[in-house]
């Protein structure tokens, strides 16, 4: 069985899936820096789940349906404070870093960001969405090497594609291309992974490196391969809310 592989890049190819029949298919969303490799590490960490919501007001709202809930998330690259909230600062920014075990073990957390959540969101009336980075690359790929309609969401950044969404997608189209490649394909383990890494330009936006540099910098963590065995499963609970479960 044949499946049907897309690639979206940026926000503007993802915005219009919400007017897309997804009933047939699967999607992986990617934000590896660092959205999806935060909700991965929070899953692997014992998290019960995570509910993604495109803005502040949305997890706010959450949050006071029940007290225990944590709040997640960034704007800017930074962890959300007070006065974007008109009240508290988020438990938690958007780093791997800081969803330890001792945080998060059996905790929802609701979570915004400024670009993966809305990726998730967007993806919503899909068949199965999950949540990918190159955490858990091997685990999403054996997930999805069944689907019959697949589709690979790069989150980008603000407007913008992001290098290292494009990387990780056609590393999961490198994993997946036995079942998708035609059966006289010449070259099956390299071409996914070209085709994708020269279909449009990538950027890296400065105040994006500003955000992500230092000696603290979560990039060598978001980078490590197939380190975690778990699937972030987006299940929709209602039109408004949703959650991600292992």
């Amino acid at each position: 069985m044949q499946t049907s592989l897309e690639v979206l890049f940026a926000p503007a190819e993802f915005a219009a899936l919400e007017q897309r029949d997804l009933s047939g298919t699967e999607c992986v969303v990617f934000d590896v820096l660092r959205a999806t490799s935060s909700m991965v590490t929070a899953l692997a960490n014992g998290a019960s789940a995570i509910v993604p919501v495109a803005e502040i007001p949305e997890a706010l709202k959450f949050r006071a349906s029940d007290t225990r809930i944590l709040l997640a998330g960034e704007r800017d690259g930074l962890r959300i404070k007070s006065d974007l909230t008109g009240g508290a600062a988020f438990d938690l920014g958007n780093s791997p870093r800081e969803f330890t075990r001792e945080k998060v073990n059996d905790k929802t957390i609701a979570m915004t960001t400024t670009n993966g959540t809305r990726a998730l969101r967007a993806c919503t009336r899909a068949k199965t969405v999950l949540a990918a980075s190159f955490l858990n690359l091997r685990a999403t790929a054996d997930c999805v090497a069944d689907a019959r309609e697949l589709i690979l969401v790069c989150s980008g950044t603000l407007d913008q594609t992001a290098y290292e969404d494009v990387l990780a997608a056609g590393a999961m189209c490198d994993l997946l291309w036995p079942s998708t490649a035609p059966a006289t394909s010449p070259t099956p383990r390299k071409s996914p992974v070209r085709c994708i890494c020269s279909k449009r330009p990538i950027c890296w936006p400065a105040s994006r490196s500003h955000a992500m540099a230092g000696a603290c910098s979560p990039i060598r963590i978001c980078a490590r391969m197939s380190r975690f065995a778990c699937n972030g499963t987006f299940s929709q609970l209602s039109p408004s809310w949703g959650r991600m479960e292992r």
